[in-house]
């Protein structure tokens, strides 16, 4: 195109958001834009080449051309338009810029704003060049550097253009910072920091933490760097942000919540929870704090729950926003706490309490990764003798023999029919502790058969106490056998109780928050700091940590801190931080894959018979049979990619971005386990499909399967109880006779009081919402996310593999012979699901630990 002044000129199309269309409480800032405009204060684009240098040298290093400024046109004209907007900007362009490879932005308004995409249109000898930026651009005033944002051309290091190397590497340099002060919302700095802004020593001795990290006594993932101030009491602990600025908590802010609704109601609703529940939940009357009965349950979801009046109802009522009233209010005014019907209860409300489903949900359930093949009878310990004692299992032959379809012991654990669900040597260590509050928990054990027919049976279940004596004499063990009628099935169903609570609080602490979010922040970190966005693995892990940033300081805030939510509702209470610390220290990057996941809890086994070399050892195990089709549907792809861009071995070793990378990944992110010797070598191209495609297993498809059915499952609290108050009663007590006389009453009596788990359901309703930005695992949210042909190929195969998958799990949900699949309660296994509608709906796979 030739401009009026007979120079060449390149249509640009820039997408953007303006600040008052994202933040409704800044809605003015176009306005103040505007005003910016009408004295020259624009918004900027310069054009700089992948192909042509500057003219001179520059400290000696070669840059590409940099062409004139252009401005963006018609600020003005779109002041409070409510969706995204396209706006022209014409480019200056001669033969000594060539391939555009970046573009530099300078923002001199007053405000920030998001800039989606740029697109140049038919640039000579090259068409269209596409830039994605995603990015929040801050007036000029704010960087020390301008904005570059580059071409969507992937490039390894030794393989990018000369003269875009210099700005390639400044921009790793400005993500890096220089790891001092405290960072501000403008600063894009990508750092690592230990866990030691939990506790709040300043407000009280009891509120004091443990710091996370950093000691072989509680080593732990790094997170995001704040910079935030010390506490007076303890220069090891960061100072924390009033709760009323719990949304200002520092993450980068390109990893921020992009949809303000959710995060407003995530940030809002969580901080007004917790207020009242720090304030009321200790000064409730008990009598009142009850479920009277299953059908007061049920209420919940049927009718909603009228609590009292007085200043607890109050309380609720001024503090929390409106958009969680919606979720927990009667639209009639007369109740609160009226949820959907969580699925367990949706088709049978009695169900969830048969062995059948509570032996199913270990394999199809919130947490089907912890049950493992029994290999020894009867089990034993792991602790140390010195430390507990014995703290071996007392399950004797006889409590199960009976039960084996005719097998003895030796034969059942030889044919592969045993297993166990064992939160005993992870939880003994902390029980005394525990107890010594209002909590009265067990470590619990419980043996499972085969069956014939491919369902679990459950055996026995053994509750464990430390010594009243001390520690070193070993574990008190009872052991209970299944009953369904009278006092004896009262108490089999307390035992089950027990065993939930266990497998909640292992679940929210390890399988979800320790195994998926904790982790993944290191690889967002490194990936930032050491990745150029302009390299292949940036662009293939980049949608994989979209949110998991500030979705993981939203929790440092408000739910994982002390007296915050989690410490709460779910049994450790103020010590399930630390125990969280404890297990990381069984934590195997490698082991994360599935297959070899599967291998080592003994429910798979190798066999070249078998699709992709693994068998089953139960064939109906939907999370591991679904599980595995992602798994493998990833690998391909990742392998597809990879392979592409990575033509040897020698390719990967001579990366200098990706071996710093792996380096303080491993010795930074993870540094607490820097010295173990089972990390990849990063030697191999096979080390790299593999890593990649663990870390995408990871934020994506594991994530979805212990996070996406909480509702459905757990949003039931009788299913899933958080905590236990009370211990088993004991013959001749009045608490035996209470439950002779009112069974229901001393289960609801023994598991999580009401308020509690109104506050826990609600977070659950919350947690297991899609919203309707989600970005599904397969899907990219634009189609031009990379230029090169043949990866945009392979990632289309890899979409229409997961469509196939879909379509093999709606099948093998129809499949009345896996009994498994849907159970005696009716749910069909649909945890991984590839793709889901908005909202509650138990299904999808979402990219990234992105809630």
């Amino acid at each position: 195109m030739m401009a009026k002044d007979g120079k060449n000129t390149v249509k640009g199309r820039v997408v953007l958001k303006k600040k008052n269309l994202i933040d409704v409480n800044d809605v003015g800032a176009s306005v103040l834009d505007g005003f910016y405009e009408l004295f020259g204060q624009n918004i900027s684009f310069q054009l700089i080449s992948a192909t042509h240098p500057e003219d001179e040298r520059k400290s000696g290093t070669l840059r590409g051309k940099v062409g004139n400024p252009a401005i963006l046109e018609d600020w003005n004209s779109s002041t409070f338009t409510i969706d995204e907007l396209t706006h022209e900007v014409n480019f200056e362009w001669n033969e000594e810029i060539g391939l555009p490879g970046a573009v530099s932005v300078k923002n001199n308004h007053h405000s920030e704003f998001f800039l989606k995409t740029i697109t140049l249109e038919n640039v000579p000898g090259h068409g269209e060049v596409h830039f994605i930026c995603n990015s929040w651009v801050y007036p000029s005033k704010r960087y020390q550097k301008d904005r570059v944002f580059f071409s969507n051309k992937a490039y390894l290091p030794g393989e990018t253009p000369e003269v875009l190397v210099p700005f390639r590497e400044e921009e790793l340099i400005v993500l890096r910072g220089n790891g001092s002060g405290e960072l501000q919302e403008w600063d894009r700095v990508y750092d690592y920091a230990f866990y030691n802004d939990l506790g709040d020593p300043d407000n009280d001795i009891d509120d004091a933490r443990p710091v996370l990290g950093g000691s072989s006594a509680y080593p732990y993932p790094r997170r995001g760097r704040t910079g935030r101030p010390s506490t007076t009491s303890d220069p090891e602990t960061e100072s924390r942000l009033p709760l009323l600025k719990s949304l200002d908590i520092y993450v980068p802010r390109d990893e921020r919540f992009v949809q303000l609704k959710l995060s407003d109601f995530l940030g809002n609703g969580f901080k007004s929870i917790l207020q009242f529940i720090v304030n009321e939940l200790q000064a409730l009357d008990t009598t009142y704090d009850e479920f009277d009965s299953f059908e007061d349950v049920l209420n919940t979801y049927e009718g909603g729950i009228k609590l009292p009046e007085g200043p607890l109802l109050e309380k609720i009522q001024k503090h929390l926003p409106f958009e969680l009233l919606r979720v927990i209010s009667q639209t009639d005014g007369e109740g609160i706490a009226k949820f959907p019907m969580p699925q367990i209860i949706d088709e049978d409300k009695s169900a969830w309490r048969t062995d059948e489903e509570f032996a199913r949900e270990m394999l199809a359930g919130v947490n089907p990764v912890s049950i493992r093949l029994l290999e020894e009878f009867p089990p034993t310990s792991k602790l140390d003798f010195n430390v507990y004692g014995n703290q071996n299992s007392s399950i004797k032959p006889s409590h199960i023999e009976k039960n084996l379809d005719g097998l003895t012991i030796d034969e059942a654990i030889k044919a592969n029919k045993l297993f166990i669900l064992d939160h005993h040597d992870s939880l003994m260590p902390y029980v005394r502790l525990i107890n010594a509050t209002s909590t009265k928990i067990y470590a619990t054990r419980t043996l499972l058969f085969l069956q014939k027919d491919g369902t679990l049976k459950p055996l026995v279940i053994e509750l464990s106490l430390p010594h009243p004596q001390g520690d070193q004499l070993g574990a008190i063990n009872t052991v209970y056998t299944p009953a369904e009628h009278g006092v004896e099935g009262s108490i089999w169903q307390l035992a089950k109780a027990y065993v939930a609570v266990n497998d909640s609080g292992v679940h929210q602490l390890i399988s979800h928050w320790l195994n998926t979010h904790c982790v993944i922040e290191p690889f967002v970190i490194a990936t930032n700091r050491q990745l150029s966005v302009l390299h292949p693995i940036h662009k293939l892990l980049q949608p994989h940590f979209r949110d998991t940033m500030n979705i993981n300081a939203f929790a440092r805030q408000i739910l994982i801190n002390c007296g915050g939510i989690l410490e709460q509702t779910v049994f450790p209470g103020r010590y399930a931080m630390e125990m969280s610390s404890a297990l990381y220290k069984d934590w195997v990057f490698p082991d994360q894959a599935l297959p070899v996941e599967l291998v080592k809890r003994g429910m798979a086994v190798q066999d070249s018979d078998s699709p992709h070399g693994l068998r089953l050892l139960i064939e109906d195990y939907p999370y591991a049979v679904d599980g595995l089709e992602i798994w493998f549907a990833i690998k391909t792809w990742v392998e597809d990619y990879c392979s592409f861009y990575y033509k040897s071995d020698e390719m990967v070793q001579k990366d200098t971005e990706l071996q710093l990378w792996w380096k303080e990944l491993r010795e930074k992110g993870h540094g607490d386990k820097k010295d173990e010797t089972w990390w990849p070598k990063m030697h191999t191209l096979q080390d790299l499909t593999e890593t990649c495609s663990t870390i995408i297993w990871v934020a994506s498809a594991l994530h979805a399967a212990v996070n996406f059915g909480q509702y459905a499952y757990a949003g039931y609290l009788p299913n899933r109880p958080t905590l236990s108050r009370r211990f088993m009663p004991e013959p001749n007590t009045p608490e035996y006779d209470e439950l002779k006389e009112n069974p229901d009453g001393v289960y609801l009596k023994t598991i999580t009081a009401q308020l509690q788990a109104l506050i826990g359901v609600s977070l659950i309703e919350i947690l297991s919402r899609h919203p309707s930005e989600e970005v599904y695992l397969g899907q990219r949210d634009d189609p031009k996310w990379v230029m090169d042909s043949e990866a945009l190929y392979a990632f289309e195969k890899f979409g229409k593999k997961l469509r196939d998958i879909e379509e093999g799990i709606v099948s093998r949900n129809n499949d009345e012979t896996m009994k498994n699949r849907a159970g005696a309660v009716k749910v069909p296994y649909t945890l991984l699901y590839p793709t889901s509608k908005e909202g509650l709906t138990g299904m999808g796979i979402p990219n990234s630990v992105s809630i």
